[in-house]
């Protein structure tokens, strides 16, 4: 039984339009533009899916004058990966994302400071054909013929999830899922803003991973970018220079059209570039359940009004849910986050830089070092104000860095360890970058970057592995290191020794002392040790005594001991 489909499109100042598609023998339906800006018709059309897109008379400067151009729905929710048409999908007479039911809304998921992020690209997390992991790999292999690699679908970050349980992760941040050109991307130049990237699988396998994420405690946030589109996002062709900006606005960073949160139209009194971006926020935390959103180049966006109205949007439709709204703004600025500011936190860029200069042996400055490591004193207000990191998908990772300096093997696991326990201590939420946990090496690479699991078989691999899941475990367990509490009670310049203390107003407490040399400080005495007593040196899992004010220890080279009280 057929119903009648209403297909529209927002072009307000295009002369034509019309729809096209696989119900029309790709013949044009011709729409009608009411007095909001909106071209609309609706068609006779039984339970199904059919492909579409929209031609219209474009107004973008490029372009010939009211030249006709297709394009696809700037609102498509799916798209056919063969045809890169938009796709509706009709059900019981209404269009439909997808059949899913979500099982896991119910389940509680942890709060911000208690997050422990993840961060992962879906095409590269879960390996090659020879991931140990999965059951699937030979079969996957064989599906795929010649082709290597096979994996890298959303269903096969599922099958990982009980490893990032057991490592202890609680939040996944995924790199851009919104539809890409091509068949593999790092998704930072959006073309489809409300297409899942079909290269990953379909939309229901997508709620699926989230949903698998739920079930499991995991919270899930996307990477949002919304500073620019693909130079062929359907809005480009419309009408350019009413969402975007007519050229780049700083154009040594500039990664594509940028939207123009500035433009305001009187007519209609609106804002078109925060109509399309909020309607986007809506649909991804509605549509997908997601439980944060990291801004890409929120610098670049440089307009706190914008962010504020669409941070507030977020929140409100996330309802009671715990959700973060997380900046990339480089430089860093902490007004993005603290009383004014619309962010809830921000990536902490100068951790990074000055912790892996540090742990590399590129220089020691304790002012740095304390500068980071206690974010307040670098202007941000608090614990959860700061995503802290060792790597990311922008950075190479550190045994990258170490095996650039000749530091290789034992040495730089050390190093990476000394790393961890700095991150993990910090104020702030810790990330990890995927692999960091068992020192994987492969290089920053934006045409394929496979994750190599077959680097945990290692000895020195499964050490690091145990030493993240144990401080992740710490810090789940001593609530101190949710705190914005810390002091740096010894500091020796020669030996390059610091050490600090967190603590919560409930007894909990930890100290850390961190030796940045590359000589073993046997015997050494470290002063004004917070609390006497009996005292658990968490790394080397043994038990010692302070008293009269210090504490002597056997302090390796690269190395940082964790004490518990």
């Amino acid at each position: 039984m057929a119903n009648l489909i209403g297909f529209k499109l927002f072009a307000p100042y295009n002369k034509e339009a019309a729809v096209i598609g696989s119900f029309s023998d790709w013949q044009p339906v011709v729409m009608e533009k009411g007095d909001d800006g909106y071209f609309r018709t609706k068609i006779e059309l039984e339970d199904g899916e059919y492909e579409y897109k929209f031609r219209v008379r474009s107004l973008s400067w490029f372009l010939e004058e009211d030249e006709w151009v297709e394009v696809v729905d700037p609102y498509a929710v799916n798209i056919a990966p063969e045809s890169q048409n938009g796709t509706i999908n009709i059900k019981d007479g209404e269009p439909i994302v997808d059949t899913y039911l979500w099982q896991h809304d119910d389940k509680p998921l942890p709060s911000d400071h208690e997050l422990v992020i993840y961060e992962l690209h879906v095409g590269d997390f879960s390996g090659g054909e020879d991931d140990p992991s999965s059951e699937r790999s030979l079969a996957d292999v064989s599906s795929a013929g010649s082709h290597p690699k096979a994996r890298g679908k959303y269903q096969h970050v599922i099958e990982k999830l009980d490893y990032l349980v057991d490592l202890g992760i609680n939040a996944i941040e995924l790199m851009p899922v919104k539809e890409n050109p091509g068949n593999y991307s790092w998704g930072y130049s959006p073309q489809h803003f409300f297409a899942a990237e079909s290269n990953y699988g379909t939309t229901y396998e997508l709620k699926h991973l989230i949903d698998e994420c739920h079930g499991k405690g995991i919270r899930v946030i996307v990477d949002g970018i919304y500073n620019h589109s693909n130079t062929e996002c359907p809005l480009t062709q419309i009408d350019h220079d009413y969402w975007f900006h007519h050229s780049p606005t700083d154009p040594d960073n500039s990664w594509g059209p940028e939207f123009n949160y500035e433009k305001y139209d009187e007519n209609l009194d609106l804002k078109p570039a925060w109509k399309y971006i909020g309607d986007n926020v809506d649909f991804w935390i509605g549509e997908y359940h997601v439980d944060g959103i990291r801004y890409d180049a929120t610098k670049q966006i440089n307009n706190y009004d914008f962010l504020h109205w669409v941070v507030d949007k977020a929140k409100e439709n996330a309802g009671m849910k715990p959700f973060i709204n997380i900046a990339e703004n480089i430089p860093e600025d902490p007004s993005i986050t603290n009383l004014d500011g619309p962010m809830d936190g921000c990536w902490h860029y100068s951790f990074y830089a000055n912790i892996v200069a540090h742990i590399c042996g590129d220089r020691y400055d304790p002012e740095e070092l304390k500068s980071v490591i206690d974010c307040k004193r670098r202007g941000f207000m608090g614990a959860t104000n700061v995503v802290n990191y060792l790597s990311n998908h922008d950075h190479r990772r550190v045994m990258v860095e170490l095996g650039n300096r000749g530091i290789m093997g034992e040495a730089a696991f050390k190093r990476v360890k000394l790393g961890a326990v700095l991150m993990m201590t910090a104020v702030g939420i810790p990330m990890l970058w995927m692999g960091q946990e068992f020192g994987d090496y492969q290089p920053l690479n934006q045409d394929a970057s496979k994750i190599d699991w077959t680097l945990l078989e290692g000895d020195d691999n499964k050490s690091l592995f145990a030493h993240y899941k144990g401080l992740i475990n710490l810090r789940k367990n001593n609530h101190a290191l949710y705190t914005e509490n810390i002091e740096f009670f010894h500091e020796d310049p020669e030996s390059k020794v610091i050490a600090y203390t967190r603590w919560n107003d409930k007894g909990s407490r930890i100290v850390v002392i961190a030796n940045f040399s590359d000589r073993y400080l046997a015997g050494y005495a470290v002063p004004n040790f917070p609390a006497e007593g009996n005292w658990h040196e968490w790394t080397g899992n043994y038990d010692i005594d302070a008293g009269n004010g210090q504490i002597m220890v056997d302090l390796p080279e690269y190395e940082a001991q964790v004490f518990v009280k």
